[in-house]
């Protein structure tokens, strides 16, 4: 069984990985979706939701962007990040599952949205 978390703000994948409203996680197996639940983000500092989700038994995330710090925690508990991902996290894991999805690598530099974040 795989897990895929797919991070999201108004249904729809984030550009900010860490400033999403929520994340919704698939179960899948052999290539299907078998589960899909969505769970608030329960709030973003530093090294805490990589980790959260990898205690969750994530096994890839799905993002628009993600911040460089984020990345290399989930590459450190071997959780596979797809990230330039954007549109609706069904569709998305559909793709990834199909082996069509492909991160772009784009991880976000600056995080200028952090005073903003009301979480």
């Amino acid at each position: 069984m795989l897990k895929i978390v797919v991070a999201l703000d108004n249904g729809i994948i984030t550009e900010h990985f860490g400033h999403c409203d929520n994340f919704m996680i698939f179960d899948t197996e052999n290539n299907q979706i078998i589960k899909s639940e969505t769970i608030a983000n329960p709030g973003h500092r530093p090294r805490f939701l990589p980790n959260f989700l990898a205690d969750l038994g994530a096994n890839v995330v799905i993002s628009g962007g993600m911040g460089g710090g984020a990345v290399e925690i989930f590459n450190e508990r071997n959780i596979e990040v797809i990230l330039g991902a954007a549109g609706n996290a069904k569709t998305a894991v559909e793709s990834y599952l199909k082996g069509e999805l492909k991160s772009t690598g784009s991880i976000c530099r600056k995080h200028q949205y952090r005073d903003q974040c009301g979480k």
